[in-house]
């Protein structure tokens, strides 16, 4: 499977006249988003899980191939803060299985307020299906301890390479055969956009840390002024420059 390029969510109004014509109609951004993408993760899941059906409808609704990552629900992450992870993460499980072969990655951000607890992490990653993919996004700097990545490691799940404002805000452990990253923020202009070498630069450090027969997701966050859907271009080619196989994306800049 090649570098899987995409975006953080799909439904943006100032995405109109950009990624989706004129007289598109909203109800239809995801079929013409998968057009130009062939993945794409899903935070809409963190504000408010969807229903089982929501989540077959977006099945039948792409592409054999589409790939959907799924934020986890912030219940399971910020409510409980990974406490008592049983039901929520097979509930959520449950929900997204209505993806069938379209389900990707698990995405758990957690919150930036919650430190280091190596046993909260490991019994939540437990209760996740065996061979489930699961990405897990820490913000507080108690987090990076070789007794952490020995646990992701243990468990097969990817740390979340995170960038804000051009700059890894997360270590650069490879803890799985395959990989996740984020880019909420670059530093160029118009804000909040990627500069060229910033992205050369990230496309590098993927390249150097796994094969190119190794499965790696990468979304852009900076959502505003379809910012994400030109990063994540620029991205790709950045990439296919170094000889990676990069999933489509939109031509142009």
């Amino acid at each position: 499977m090649p570098l899987l390029v995409g975006t953080s969510g799909w439904q943006y109004t100032d995405w109109r006249g950009d990624l989706y014509p004129d007289g598109c109609p909203q109800r239809l951004w995801l079929e013409e988003y998968t057009r130009h993408f062939a993945t794409v993760e899903n935070n809409n899941a963190f504000y408010r899980l969807p229903s089982p059906g929501t989540f077959a409808a977006w099945h039948d609704r792409t592409p054999q191939g589409f790939v959907m990552a799924v934020k986890a629900s912030r219940y399971l992450t910020h409510i409980k803060r990974l406490h008592e992870p049983e039901e929520p993460v097979q509930r959520l499980m449950r929900h997204a299985g209505g993806l069938g072969d379209r389900l990707g990655p698990v995405l758990l951000q957690l919150p930036p307020t919650l430190k280091a607890d190596a046993g909260l992490l490991d019994t939540a990653l437990a209760c996740f299906p065996a061979g489930t993919r699961v990405a897990v996004e820490p913000r507080h700097d108690s987090w990076w301890t070789d007794e952490i990545r020995s646990l992701l490691e243990r468990h097969h799940a990817a740390l979340c390479w995170a960038d804000h404002d051009s700059r890894p805000v997360t270590p650069l452990w490879r803890t799985a055969g395959w990989g996740y990253a984020r880019f909420h923020c670059g530093r160029a202009r118009p804000w909040p956009r990627y500069g060229r070498q910033a992205l050369a630069t990230w496309a590098r450090r993927i390249a150097d840390t796994w094969p190119d027969r190794a499965d790696v997701y990468a979304y852009f966050n900076n959502d505003p002024g379809a910012a994400a859907v030109h990063d994540a271009a620029a991205f790709a080619r950045a990439a296919a420059r170094l000889g990676r196989t990069v999933s489509r994306t939109p031509d142009g800049s």
